[in-house]
């Protein structure tokens, strides 16, 4: 699990981020909620990630892409993600801005394209590489800047940051959440362990549905 960011850059300014512990409370809508699925699905998975997170970038990578086909696309799973900061935080946070970009129409794609440029990150000049994920998503560098440095989308995701940390209580990424519960987050899951937490969703679910009427 990588630990927030103390102090969270946002754009040109800082953003302090408090960490108290983590908590499962019942999820809603939060700001700027990012979702996939049917929104009257029966479990509701929420994961708070940033993206210079290696774990989170494994999980996306290696386990999400079976969740999505197994329990997103099959009308199982509501899924949300949520935006945190981890260091450097100024790259996570140029990350989520440029995913926002002409109302965030090529979020997803852009999140697991970063993701996956995390090795290259390694060269040094970071730039480059999300200049060309913009661009591979239809926008010039221009617009990039645009995006990464727009005050009103810098203060949205300081809000965000907010809630996260205010009102989830979440210290760390990757952190899950099903049907508003805290999935227990020492390591990485497996696609097995997410399956498995589902499915103990699903059943108390149906365990809590009022009996038919004979």
């Amino acid at each position: 699990m990588t630990r927030l960011s103390r102090r969270a850059a946002v754009g040109a300014g800082l953003a302090a981020l408090a960490a108290p512990s983590a908590a499962g409370a019942a999820m809603r809508a939060a700001p700027g909620d990012m979702s996939l699925g049917d929104p009257k699905a029966p479990v509701h998975v929420v994961e708070y990630l940033s993206l210079t997170c290696p774990h989170c970038a494994d999980f996306h990578i290696e386990v999400f892409p079976g969740l999505r086909a197994k329990y997103v696309e099959k009308g199982l799973v509501y899924y949300t993600l949520r935006e945190l900061l981890t260091a450097p935080a100024q790259v996570a946070a140029a990350g989520f801005l440029m995913a926002r970009c002409n109302g965030g129409t090529r979020y997803f794609n852009i999140v697991d394209q970063v993701f996956r440029s995390q090795p290259r990150w390694r060269e040094g000049n970071i730039k480059p590489v999300f200049v060309e994920i913009a661009k591979q998503n239809g926008l010039t560098e221009a617009q990039f800047e645009t995006c990464i440095t727009d005050a009103k989308a810098n203060d949205a995701l300081a809000a965000r940051l907010e809630y996260a940390t205010g009102t989830d209580k979440v210290t760390g990424t990757p952190t899950f959440f099903i049907n508003g519960v805290l999935l227990p987050n020492q390591k990485v899951p497996t696609l097995a362990e997410m399956e498995a937490a589902i499915q103990r969703a699903l059943a108390s679910k149906a365990a809590a549905k009022p009996a038919g009427r004979r």
